[in-house]
């Protein structure tokens, strides 16, 4: 996994935020008693779930030791953080339960994750929430330019697996997946079309994000230069305009309630 750099990720912070408010204003519980954000990152969105549920117990786990780092000043009685692999954290739960599951902008990350969410369904509670938002971008330039940067040479024999990625769920394989486990689902895509300030701010977004893995995977010195191209080939991609660069970016959603 890529080492996150969270500084780098907190730009565009009020962007980075709307799916999450979007996707947590339709749980509609009033007083949880043990909530879950598998995949908090730098934990602002995770206190603010503590902010809803001042009585709730409310846990932030990520596996980046970079991320729960900046968390870490956040805890607070009734909320804390815990760094392990999403997956294994799962595994280990046990019977503990929890009234609400989070997981924000995190699945993409986890090979097959259809296929975790049986065991995502099986920590909440009888009428329990499980909430999921991914990205649904990875045919947008930003990622296709990336991809094909990758492939040339002298790139290639670095980025070899790395900057390829599987194709993501969208919301009916959601609806789909939950429905058969006896949840009542709500699933919905939305684009956002996000209004970005300063130079290059489609490369300042991507490499906190979906470009990472594939910068880190680069020695110093070709880095250089396959930022130099990637941000030539974004910039004639998302072109400036007198308001602004647009990005627009697609985003799966999936609200379950237990039965």
């Amino acid at each position: 996994m890529p080492v996150w750099d969270p500084q780098q990720y907190a730009r565009f912070e009020d962007d980075r935020a709307r799916p999450f408010v979007d996707l947590m204003a339709r749980v509609q519980v009033t007083d949880p008693g043990r909530v879950v954000d598998l995949g908090c990152g730098p934990g602002t969105l995770t206190a603010s779930l503590r902010r809803r549920w001042p009585g709730a117990e409310v846990v932030g786990v990520d596996s980046s030791p970079e991320m729960v780092a900046r968390a870490l000043p956040l805890e607070e009685p009734g909320l804390t953080f815990v760094e392990a692999d999403l997956r294994g954290w799962v595994a280990s739960a046990g019977s503990t339960s929890y009234d609400v599951v989070v997981s924000n902008a995190t699945l993409q990350w986890v090979p097959e994750h259809l296929d975790l969410l049986p065991a995502l369904v099986g920590l909440l509670t009888a009428g329990g929430w499980l909430a999921v938002q991914i990205p649904g971008n990875h045919d947008a330039p930003s990622h296709t330019v990336l991809r094909d940067l990758a492939t040339r040479t002298p790139y290639a024999e670095h980025t070899e697996g790395v900057a390829v990625r599987p194709d993501l769920p969208g919301a009916q394989d959601y609806l789909e997946r939950l429905s058969a486990l006896g949840c009542r689902v709500d699933a919905w895509e939305t684009t956002y079309l996000h209004v970005l300030p300063g130079e290059d701010p489609v490369f300042e977004w991507v490499s906190g994000t979906g470009a990472r893995p594939v910068l880190q995977a680069l020695p110093d010195h070709l880095r250089e230069d396959f930022t130099r191209d990637y941000r030539r080939a974004l910039r004639e991609a998302y072109p400036r305009r007198a308001h602004g660069t647009v990005l627009p970016f697609r985003r799966v959603f999936a609200v379950a309630r237990r039965g």
